[in-house]
């Protein structure tokens, strides 16, 4: 042992290990490293040796069986003899107080010392840390014991695994143990030099209130503090504290998780001129070692900040390695948020099978479709819960079309890529204008194809869902399972044509915006009115169904009253819908409306908040949903007859200003000819996504009820435990192919996954990762890709027009959409995404501004049909639109203006 309290002495790594070499480095060099000594590895080895006879002979069992009896046997060799004494004598020149002392106590840490080929614990190429273990508020009387501790960690299994996986024999490890004074620190932080997410050189510091292991082991609420180390700017993300870690109780032994007083919670944990000066400190840290650095501290009630840490960076080996690019831009619209495993698992095979006939229908060669199934098998992926395009895949699949270099730039946009993420890769342009005649023979017959496609579907779901057709809940599971797999049999040779619509309308959507441009001096902004008009889609007929109801209902005075009662009688809402939907379906307020109620859920019935996440419910499992849907219809007192004449007027205002910006009569006629070519694709494209709410509805129908047999069986603790299974696995375990899995624990295990990552922050909407890691680690050191969101110079938000006119509102943010849509009544609706189950949000709204989306997304289209000003693809919008505050949207310009701050109760 180093004699006293001096440090390490003349040792290096070789005899105490990096850490505490590393320690003895920085106090020598002024730093604030609280007192500490070393027990050397050469004790370790002493001890080990000491117990040889009593371990079997290293050759005799496998490496991990061996280490785990010498772990069990250094625990229990607690040192004794002069080696105790030094031990106990260091520990009062320590703390203070004397060979009887008590009141003081230290951290005792182990650390792996390097072996032959230099590879140790904070190395320099490869620091591992954290394998090691670490005893904190040590007791004069535990202090032997914790050292033994220390020695048998060197054995652990988590060591154990991670030296075999690197190649390292892990029965040579050998530990040094240090032991430092704790110092009573209230705020602890670990500051990286450079991000770890994307190596950029700014000051990364993660902070909480108590003790380090709150942070570095996630057991406490943390802000982050983002330091310029140029500048000195500091930014800051604060959250609400509510859990860190202190010293123990007294009597008890270690830290202890407790509650943040109620004074603190709100407050960032550090200051930002100290934020600075932790920035300052391992500015300093680094250039002593000459490499990035990550390092620990504590801030004690003087504000002293002391090191208690230091070691290489990590992240900084994943710099210069090939990277992928993963981005939820567009996908939000379908799966927001957190998804659970039954709803990525049907994602997954969607996107699979569906791209795979759009592939194969646009000419590709099954031998190239073959060679990219693992891409195709890949297109989304599952990152901390959320539901990711793989977009390198994404290009290479698309791709394969020479005619994609017609829409990339549209494509691109849609998809939310910019910068470093698109593709550089594209055609020679006599490729494309080869290809060129084959794709006009393809969309001659794209509609016909269309029609037989919306034909076999609905002669599907009539025979399915139909009225004279049987119910699913008589089906057997061997029943559900094989409608299943046919259902999604025929999907896979059929559901291309709906996605080489999308094609077409990027195609048409070019042209239509390249002659608006050419002949109007606009681009895109007119396209909204002027798509307006023709045939109703499905998705407006779902619209148009639900104010069909609303209106009966509300000529029901009963009823109206129960819809827009304030007085629940002590039920909470959901019971009050549910009792006003079981009047409705049982007769009360006449047979015409309860069958009408009927007709509308066997139709529609599918449509919901999120309807394409199997994991949540819809109308058909939920009836009373249908309720709250109508609530705010019969609240604004909405008719068809005013819906469809919105549409009207907004379709004739589009056309008197492209008469008004184009008089020539022959470009008109071009134009027309365009447009009606655009409004048919538009029409075709909600019908498809109105078909894949079906279909979608019909999986969430089968799984559900094959959950229920699971439950039945035992396998499951309830019903919809199903959510956090895959399709895969919930038909396995009928067929019996399911590999001996314990359904309910996997559930459990993925339930608990799901609310981890509900209450951590999202991954940034593009994001790039190291392509050699697992997918996991890989987000770990993701980095964000793409524009900010700013706004322009007036401070007015710009994205796409498509909805016509100008309104001035109260702006309702809305990161959920179960809110009551009474809330958003008269409101300027502001969201990250929509989706279909938005509709109720919707139609209360007076306009909808969405950061993401393009003019034919979903948002976009419902805007138009609605006939409220809509903008979308408005970057930044949520972080920078104050909640209640008075905002100016044009639908037409696409530009929405802060006016005024929130202003008292009206901003709630």
């Amino acid at each position: 042992m180093t004699s006293g309290s001096t440090g390490t002495g003349s040792m290096g790594a070789g005899e105490v290990g990096h850490k505490f070499a590393r320690l003895e480095t920085l106090r020598d060099a002024g730093f604030p490293v609280p007192e500490f000594f070393c027990v050397p590895v050469s004790e370790f080895d002493r001890a080990l040796d000491a117990l040889s006879g009593g371990l079997p002979p290293r050759s005799a069992v496998p490496a991990a069986q061996w280490c785990g009896f010498a772990a069990q046997a250094l625990a229990a060799a607690v040192p004794d003899g002069p080696l105790a004494a030094r031990l106990l004598a260091g520990f009062d020149e320590l703390v203070g107080g004397g060979p009887a002392g008590t009141g003081g106590t230290v951290a005792v840490r182990a650390c792996a010392v390097p072996g032959p080929d230099g590879r140790g614990e904070d190395a320099a190429d490869d620091p591992f840390a954290g394998l090691s273990d670490s005893f904190l508020y040590v007791r004069r009387d535990g202090l032997l014991e914790a050292v033994a501790r220390c020695w048998a960690s060197a054995f652990k299994a988590e060591a154990v695994r991670y030296r075999e996986f690197r190649g390292i024999d892990p029965a040579a490890a050998r530990v040094a143990v240090g032991v430092q004074r704790m110092v009573p620190g209230t705020r602890s932080f670990v500051a990286f030099t450079r991000d770890p997410r994307d190596g950029t050189h700014r000051h990364v510091i993660a902070a909480a209130h108590g003790i380090g292991e709150g942070v570095v082991q996630e057991k406490a609420d943390v802000d982050h503090f983002f330091v310029d180390p140029g500048t000195g700017r500091v930014e800051a993300e604060v959250v609400t504290k509510h859990r860190m870690v202190g010293p123990p109780a007294e009597g008890g032994d270690g830290p202890r998780t407790v509650a943040v007083p109620e004074s603190l919670r709100t407050a960032p944990v550090l200051t930002d001129e100290l934020a600075r000066e932790i920035s300052g400190l391992a500015a300093r840290v680094e250039r002593l070692f000459g490499r990035p650095q990550d390092i620990e501290g504590t801030v004690t009630p003087d504000g002293a900040v002391h090191l208690v840490q230091a070691r290489p960076l990590a992240a900084a080996a994943d710099e210069g390695r090939p990277r992928v690019h993963w981005g939820n831009h567009n996908i939000t619209e379908s799966f927001p948020g957190v998804s659970g495993a039954l709803a990525y698992s049907q994602a997954r095979a969607f996107y699979q099978l569906a791209f795979t006939d759009l592939y194969r229908r646009m000419g590709v060669p099954a031998r190239r479709l073959r060679a990219n199934g693992h891409r195709l098998a890949r297109m989304v992926g599952h990152l901390d819960g959320r539901v990711y395009y793989r977009l390198d895949d994404w290009q290479e699949l698309h791709g394969q079309l020479p005619v994609f270099d017609l829409i990339r730039a549209g494509w691109e946009e849609g998809m939310g890529i910019t910068g470093e993420a698109r593709s550089d890769r594209r055609w020679p342009r006599a490729r494309v204008a080869a290809a060129l005649p084959a794709l006009a023979w393809r969309a001659a017959g794209h509609r016909r194809a269309t029609v037989r496609f919306l034909r076999w579907w609905d002669a599907l779901m009539a025979d399915v869902r139909g009225p004279a057709s049987r119910p699913l809940a008589e089906y057997s599971p061997d029943e559900l399972i094989t409608l299943y797999r046919w259902v999604w049999a025929e999907v896979s040779v059929r559901w291309g044509v709906t996605l080489a619509n999308g094609v077409y309308g990027l195609l048409l959507m070019r042209a239509a915006t390249a002659l608006l441009r050419r002949w109007t001096g606009a681009g895109p902004e007119p396209l909204p009115g002027l798509l307006c008009g023709g045939p109703e889609n499905r998705s407006l007929a779902a619209v148009r169904a639900a104010i069909a109801l609303a209106e009966r209902a509300a000529e029901v005075p009963a009823l109206k009253a129960a819809l827009l009662a304030d007085d629940l009688g002590g039920r909470t809402d959901e019971e009050h819908l549910r009792a006003v939907w079981d009047d409705i379906a049982e007769g009360r307020h006449g047979s015409l409306l309860a069958a009408s109620a009927r007709a509308y859920l066997r139709r529609y019935g599918d449509r919901a908040v999120h309807d394409l996440k199997l994991d949540e419910p819809t109308p058909r499992q939920r009836p009373w949903m249908t309720a709250a849907l109508l609530r705010p219809l019969v609240r604004q007192g909405a008719t068809v007859a005013a819906n469809r004449a919105a549409e009207a007027r907004a379709a004739a205002e589009a056309r008197r200003r492209l008469r008004d910006s184009c008089p020539g009569p022959a470009r008109r006629a071009v134009l027309r000819v365009l447009l009606g070519m655009m409004r048919w694709s538009v029409r075709a494209r909600e019908d498809a996504r109105f078909c894949r709410t079906q279909l979608f509805g019909l999986s969430r129908e089968v799984m559900w009820r094959l959950g229920g047999e699971l439950a039945a069986a035992g396998q499951l603790d309830a019903p919809l435990d199903v959510a956090d299974l895959t399709v895969e696995e919930v038909i396995g375990a009928f067929d019996g192919t399911l590999p001996g899995c314990d359904l309910r624990g996997l559930a459990a295990l993925r339930r608990a996954e799901r609310v981890r990552n509900r209450a951590v922050p999202p991954p940034p909407a593009l994001l790039s990762a190291p392509a050699a890691r697992p997918a996991a680690a890989a987000l770990r050191h993701a980095r964000p890709l793409g524009p900010d969101g700013d706004a322009g110079a007036d401070g007015t938000l710009r994205g796409l027009g498509s909805g016509g006119g100008t309104v001035r509102g109260r702006a309702k943010i809305v990161l959920d959409p179960r809110v009551p849509p009474g809330d958003c009544a008269g409101r300027i609706l502001v969201a990250r995404e929509t989706d279909p189950g938005w509709l109720s949000l919707m139609i209360a709204a007076s306009g909808l501004v969405v950061e993401r989306g393009t003019l034919l997304s979903h948002t976009a289209v419902t805007g138009r049909l609605l006939g409220v000003p809509t903008a979308v693809a408005v970057g930044g919008a949520v972080a920078r639109i104050p909640d209640g505050a008075w905002i100016e949207l044009d639908g037409r310009s696409g530009t929405v203006r802060v006016l005024g701050a929130p202003a008292g109760a009206a901003a709630g």
